[in-house]
């Protein structure tokens, strides 16, 4: 690696809204938040809700619907 080209990397604490807080490296030379994490994003919690396609597509066909 060529010497003086490269930022400083430096450990870092990422809040979460959540109330998470994680420590990491980063480039970025503050403490920064963020909206979503793993401990709160519906993905890796289970609590993902299906979507109900069919009502939608239902109701796009009557609302479109020739006559």
């Amino acid at each position: 690696m060529k010497t003086g080209i490269h930022p400083e990397y430096k450990e870092v604490t990422v809040s979460c809204s959540c109330g998470a807080s994680y420590e990491t490296k980063s480039t970025r030379f503050e403490n920064f938040t963020v909206e979503v994490c793993a401990n709160c994003h519906t993905f890796y919690t289970g609590k993902e809700r299906a979507a109900e396609a069919k009502g939608r597509v239902e109701r796009f066909r009557r609302k479109y619907q020739t006559n």
